[in-house]
């Protein structure tokens, strides 16, 4: 598929805006509406008992995620949040008081409040201070003690799009026996990721925003190894191995990660994801995260002509992903005004983010550096 043709999916290219806010939520694709439709034509008329539908398009989307992240599909379950899922892995194991957890000062409260909640039993939580957007893989080692049990970051930081090198923690962490978990919500879609180089025990991701399907469902990847350590705390019909023995009352969990889908999960949520995935498999992700990171780099080049000083201008760009970020006194203003002209960002923290996925084009970055710099002046 070319360029072209992906553009030409998305129905929102056609009404007169600049889309650059894909980390907080994607648009639909036509794929996405053509599944929607054949659903509920589905459901409002001779299908509406679909489930057959529905477990065609949940092994295929399984199996199109588990080729994205480089897992086995056994190893992935559906869940409905991120926040829900890293709480799978905060509340299964067992803690001693005593125990360090490593996070840091820039992650999304999601991969904070499941570990914070943690201190109640006695674990302690260090956090490792970040320097202009940067976490830095020294800091990270500097911190380890031999009570530390667990770190979690984010892949991409989603205030300054900071991308964490999750090869050299996670060689850290199986080196030193610790679980290495990963939030990787805004970096699944954008870069490529391999969770058995990476050593990832633990990894949490959606699918609404760079993944462009519905809220409502996320998903979880854990390795055998450290399931067999977590005590699941909350089950229900669905996580037994003969689910569809009703009356059998046989508490037998499933060996594999489906196990932590307790009952009817977001269906619909799936069967969207499923055609979404289809995007980034016919573009390529190599090709996907090519794209993101040339609008990236020329987005920070554009920004630093007119005078703006992105947050990560002067780190290396195999540590930048499809987050841009400035800070800037006038910061609500200037979000007000772009949006006043069709360009859509986010403002986090008194900072502008700009997030171009790989269908946006250099030509929609030079629309808005001329907006941004009649604007300043």
């Amino acid at each position: 598929m070319t360029i072209g043709q992906i553009r030409s999916l998305f129905p929102h290219l056609d009404t007169d805006q600049v889309y650059f806010n894909n980390a907080a939520i994607g648009p639909w694709s036509k794929p996405v509406l053509d599944r929607i439709t054949e659903y509920s034509s589905q459901r409002s008329g001779l299908m509406v008992e679909n489930f057959p539908f529905f477990l065609e398009k949940n092994v295929s989307a399984r199996a199109k995620l588990a080729k994205l992240i480089g897992a086995e599909t056994n190893r992935l379950s559906w869940v409905d949040n991120v926040s829900n899922g890293l709480n799978i892995l905060a509340n299964g194991i067992s803690w001693q008081s005593g125990d360090r957890i490593i996070l840091n000062d820039i992650e999304f409260p999601s991969n904070v409040y499941p570990f914070l909640n943690l201190q109640r039993l006695g674990v302690e939580i260090d956090i490792v201070k970040s320097r202009n957007g940067v976490v830095d893989v020294e800091d990270i080692e500097n911190t380890i003690t031999p009570g530390t049990r667990l770190v979690s970051i984010s892949l991409v930081q989603f205030l300054s799009g900071y991308r964490a090198d999750i090869n050299a923690i996670g060689s850290l962490c199986r080196e030193k026996g610790i679980i290495f978990c990963v939030d990787a919500i805004q970096a699944t879609g954008v870069v490529e990721i391999d969770v058995a180089k990476s050593k990832i025990d633990f990894l949490s991701g959606g699918t609404q925003k760079w993944l462009m399907s519905s809220k409502g469902l996320s998903y979880i990847y854990l390795t055998e190894e450290l399931q067999n350590k977590i005590t699941q705390k909350n089950v229900g019909w669905a996580s037994v191995n003969d689910a569809w023995n009703l009356l059998d009352y046989n508490l037998s969990l499933k060996s594999s990660a489906e196990r932590f889908q307790n009952g009817t999960i977001n269906v619909l949520g799936v069967c969207l994801f499923d055609a979404s995935l289809d995007l980034f498999h016919g573009y390529g992700m190599n090709n996907v995260e090519s794209r993101i990171l040339e609008n990236t780099e020329y987005f920070i080049y554009q920004l630093s002509e007119i005078g703006i000083e992105p947050i990560l201008k002067n780190v290396e760009k195999r540590n930048r992903a499809g987050i841009v970020t400035f800070k800037h006194v006038r910061s609500n203003e200037i979000f007000e005004f772009l949006q006043s002209k069709r360009i859509y960002c986010a403002v986090r923290q008194g900072m502008i983010r700009f997030s171009p996925h790989f269908y946006n084009t250099k030509e929609e970055i030079d629309l808005v550096i001329k907006e941004l710099k009649g604007y300043l002046k």
